[in-house]
C-alpha cells in the first residue's frame, strides 16, 4: 500500500464522531450499534485499514480486523450485525456515502474547492504542491493542491495534474490529465449531483513514460497505481482504481475500465478495451484492437473479441474463411 496522506488533496470541512455522522443520514438506517464513539479521521477500504475510520462494506465479511473498537462499519443486507463491535446497516449505501463524504471532505466536485496558485514560467503551480527542482514543467500547465513530484521528471506543455505523486524520472506527455475524477455513481440515480466522491489519488511510480493526450482517473478510496519503467502510448485511459504493474507497454487509444489489475511485464496492442473488475496476469501479451472481459493467467498470448489464447483465434479466423461461420 502506498501511503498518502488524505487531507493534503482533499481537506476536512468538518470533524465528526460517530453518532454526529449518523445523524446526517438518519433516515436510511435499519439497524445500528455503536460501542465506541470515536472521531473519524478517515475512510477505508478492505485494502487497507486506517484507525479511527468509516468502512463501507458492500457484502458480508467475517475479517478480524472489521472488530477493531476505532473502525465503524456501514453495510447493507447483513446477517451476523453482532459480528462488528461497530456498525450501522443502511438501506442505500451509495447515497450514505455521498452524504458522509461530500460532507466531511471538501473535493474537486462538489462546490466550495479551494486551491491557491503561483504562475511560474507560463504554468499555474499549487502553493500546496512539492516539484523537486530537478523536475521541470511546460507551459499552460495547472498543477493542483497535494501534487508531489520527485526528481529529474518532465511535464510537457498543456498538462493538468492533481490528486496525484508522481515518482522519479517520470515524463507525462502534452495536453494529458491525470487524477482526474473517477467514473463512480449509482446506476439507477445518474446526473452530476449523484456523484460518488473520489477521494484517492493517482501514484505513477519512477521511469514512467504517459504518452500525449492521456487520461488517468484518481482512484475512489486508495489509490490508480502505474508500476516502474511502464510505458503508456498516446491517447490511453486508465480508470479509477486500476493498479498497472512494473514494466508495462500500452499502445494508443487503449481503454482500461475501473478496478482492473494488471500484472508485470505486460504488453498491450493498440485499441484494446479491458471490462472492469478483471485481472491479467505477469507476462501477457493481448494483441491489437482486442476485448478483454475475462480474467487472462500469466504467460498468456490472447486476441479477438472476447480476447481468447491467440492460437485458437487463429483457427477460428481460418474456419470463418473457410466455411463462413
Amino acid at each position: 500500500m502506498k501511503f498518502f496522506k488524505r487531507s493534503n488533496f482533499f481537506p476536512l470541512k468538518k470533524k465528526y464522531n460517530i453518532n454526529h455522522i449518523n445523524s446526517l443520514f438518519k433516515e436510511r438506517i435499519a439497524f445500528q450499534n455503536i460501542e465506541n464513539d470515536f472521531d473519524v479521521n478517515d475512510i477505508s477500504s478492505l485494502k487497507f485499514i486506517r484507525n479511527n475510520s468509516i468502512l463501507f462494506l458492500e457484502e458480508e465479511l467475517n475479517d478480524k480486523r472489521l472488530k477493531n473498537d476505532n473502525i465503524h462499519v456501514i453495510t447493507k443486507n447483513i446477517n451476523n450485525k453482532n459480528y462488528y463491535k461497530n456498525i450501522t446497516v443502511v438501506d442505500n449505501l451509495s447515497d450514505t456515502y455521498n452524504k458522509i463524504l461530500n460532507s466531511m471532505y471538501f473535493h474537486e466536485d462538489q462546490l466550495g474547492f479551494q486551491d491557491e496558485f503561483n504562475y511560474i514560467n507560463g504554468s499555474y503551480v499549487s502553493k500546496y504542491s512539492k516539484i523537486s527542482n530537478s523536475s521541470e514543467i511546460g507551459k499552460n500547465c495547472l498543477i493542483s493542491r497535494g501534487v508531489e513530484i520527485g526528481n529529474n521528471s518532465i511535464i510537457k506543455n498543456n498538462v493538468v495534474i492533481k490528486n496525484s505523486i508522481i515518482g522519479n524520472n517520470v515524463i507525462v506527455s502534452d495536453n494529458s490529465s491525470i487524477g482526474t475524477t473517477g467514473f463512480g455513481f449509482d446506476f439507477n440515480i445518474r446526473g452530476s449531483q449523484f456523484l460518488n466522491p473520489q477521494i484517492g489519488i493517482v501514484f505513477i511510480d519512477d521511469n514512467v513514460h504517459i504518452g500525449a493526450s492521456c487520461t488517468v482517473d484518481r482512484a475512489k478510496i486508495d489509490y490508480t497505481y502505474i508500476g516502474k519503467n511502464s510505458m503508456i502510448d498516446n491517447m490511453v485511459h486508465i480508470g479509477h482504481n486500476t493498479i498497472i504493474g512494473n514494466n508495462a507497454c500500452i499502445a494508443a487509444q487503449t481503454g482500461i475500465s475501473g478496478s482492473v489489475i494488471i500484472g508485470d511485464n505486460v504488453t498491450i496492442g493498440g485499441k484494446v478495451g479491458f471490462a472492469g473488475h478483471i485481472k491479467i496476469g505477469d507476462n501477457v501479451v493481448i494483441a491489437a484492437r482486442s476485448g478483454v472481459t475475462k480474467n487472462i493467467k500469466d504467460n498468456s498470448t490472447v486476441a479477438g473479441f472476447p480476447a481468447i489464447d491467440i492460437n485458437k483465434w487463429k483457427k477460428n479466423l481460418i474456419r470463418q474463411k473457410r466455411y463462413g461461420h
